[in-house]
């Protein structure tokens, strides 16, 4: 009886492992556009990069809450998928297309106020004003941004990521030849420095959503799934499944977003050189929230198709399958990072020069700080991610201020400025708020996991058929 249930445990970790790893690549390949972004303004000056964090922030708020919205439309689309309903799988990438639309319009309201609003912060002025230079040039992609999401849950939720992996990759050269040519002015090109940046991104989206669209419209097994059809039809039931589902998930992103935010924003009280060093310090740990990311979404689709076939012991395995996943990568960066820490710091830098040393040290050391919560940072997303595809997310939202705000920000703000430990103060407070976030979000996902696999047990057992969705992931089902 064990040697099946590891045999099942193990092929479920084959199963994870072969869905995860094209978006992990695929999530690597846009941080990776993003870090060279961010070298090449490293190579400007520290007040440069210090602008990108803070620019970002501001982006990020918008976009973060798109992201919840169309995480749900995941949710539905992989549970439809399961069951077999290929209607609603397609009228999800509909309806997520319809909120990137929709939720852009916030994004682009916030980018173009961006100086305004930091200076109102109390940040530096020119380090808001080089920040608006930058999200100038950014904000005409936050549309694209969202449409490819959408299309990017549709195709994960279907077994088939393959495409916007493919999509990603060639967008890297693009993006870091459009990124050179226009932040330096080559070949005849004006030099546009931090808006030539944002600007090269926002190209990049465009060409990424028109090339996930045509692979949606021509690839199969897309073609077959009719997945493009009626576009215009607005889905006001479907619309509010994902508002139910995905707001809380929106919420939770925000929530851990504004806690990186409000650090980058005490960053900034203290110097120049501490929120460059920041904004490094995230770049990195962006990569590993990256893959934890990838990994995420491939268990909120396996957890989701097993709830489409009302498969207790299988929502089970999936959830555990990930985080096991998760674990083993977390910890192969963690030692890499804190042996490289600062060769990795020099490399944002441009080198060590007399500007830049003091924010690569610095940078040294909150890497080794952000290095001791790589393993829970990795096991709070992919419990996330394994909630969602029970479409389990109101709780998040309760865990999220209990861990980031009440325990997280809270200690950020004492250790680094009540105790005296600065920067590193700050993201021992991040690090200690992560540990909690996580243990929450494991500790939901085990107590609904066990329950739906006691409940197929009954199913099973007795005399009358059970039922084993829970009532959060219960849906209606509409016609096309």
């Amino acid at each position: 009886m064990r040697w099946a249930a590891g045999h099942q445990l193990l092929v479920e970790l084959s199963e994870i492992a072969k869905l995860a790893l094209p978006m992990v690549v695929t999530l690597l390949g846009q941080i990776a556009m993003m870090t060279t972004d961010l070298a090449f303004i490293g190579r400007i000056g520290a007040e440069s990069v210090a602008a990108l964090a803070l620019a970002g922030r501001v982006y990020f708020v918008g976009l973060t809450f798109g992201m919840g919205l169309l995480a749900a439309s995941a949710a539905v689309a992989a549970q439809a998928f399961g069951a077999n309903n290929l209607s609603v799988v397609r009228r999800s990438l509909r309806m997520g297309l319809w909120a990137g639309l929709l939720l852009s319009l916030p994004t682009v309201a916030f980018s173009l106020l961006g100086e305004k609003i930091l200076l109102s912060l109390g940040q530096a002025p020119g380090a808001a004003r080089l920040a608006q230079q930058y999200l100038f040039g950014l904000v005409w992609g936050a549309a694209p941004a969202l449409w490819f999401l959408a299309i990017r849950s549709f195709m994960v939720a279907v077994n088939r990521p393959k495409p916007v992996l493919w999509i990603t990759l060639a967008a890297i050269p693009l993006n870091a030849l459009l990124a050179c040519l226009l932040i330096y002015g080559k070949l005849g090109l004006p030099r546009l420095e931090l808006f030539g940046a944002g600007l090269a991104t926002s190209l990049v989206n465009f060409g990424m959503v028109l090339a996930g669209l045509c692979s949606a419209a021509m690839c199969r097994p897309f073609r077959d799934y009719k997945a493009l059809a009626h576009l215009w039809r607005f889905d006001w039931p479907l619309m509010w499944q994902l508002i139910v589902i995905g707001t809380p998930i929106s919420v939770a992103f925000l929530m851990q977003c504004g806690t990186v935010s409000a650090a980058a924003l005490l960053m900034g009280l203290i110097s120049t050189e501490a929120l460059a060093a920041h904004q490094i310090t995230l770049q990195v740990t962006g990569i590993l929230f990256m893959i934890a990311s990838g990994i995420s979404m491939a268990a909120a689709v396996r957890v989701g198709h097993a709830v489409g076939r009302n498969d207790g012991p299988g929502i089970k395995r999936a959830g555990l399958a990930a985080m096991l996943l998760g674990v083993v990568i977390a910890a192969m960066l963690t030692v890499a990072v804190i042996t490289a820490r600062f060769e990795i710091a020099e490399f944002f830098m441009g080198g060590p020069t007399k500007e830049a040393d003091a924010a690569i040290g610095l940078a040294a050391t909150l890497l080794l700080v952000a290095a001791s919560s790589f393993i829970t940072d990795a096991m709070h997303n992919i419990a996330s991610g394994s909630l969602r595809g029970l479409k389990d997310t109101r709780m998040s939202v309760l865990f999220a201020a209990i861990g980031h705000w009440l325990v997280g920000f809270s200690l950020s703000y004492v250790l680094g400025f009540w105790i005296g430990l600065g920067p590193m103060g700050i993201w021992l407070g991040l690090s200690i708020g992560t540990m909690i976030y996580a243990g929450l979000l494991v500790r939901r996902f085990q107590l609904l996991a066990n329950s739906l696999a006691l409940l197929s047990r009954e199913e099973i057992a007795g005399p009358r058929s059970v039922v084993i969705v829970p009532h959060c992931t219960r849906q209606k089902s509409y016609s096309p």
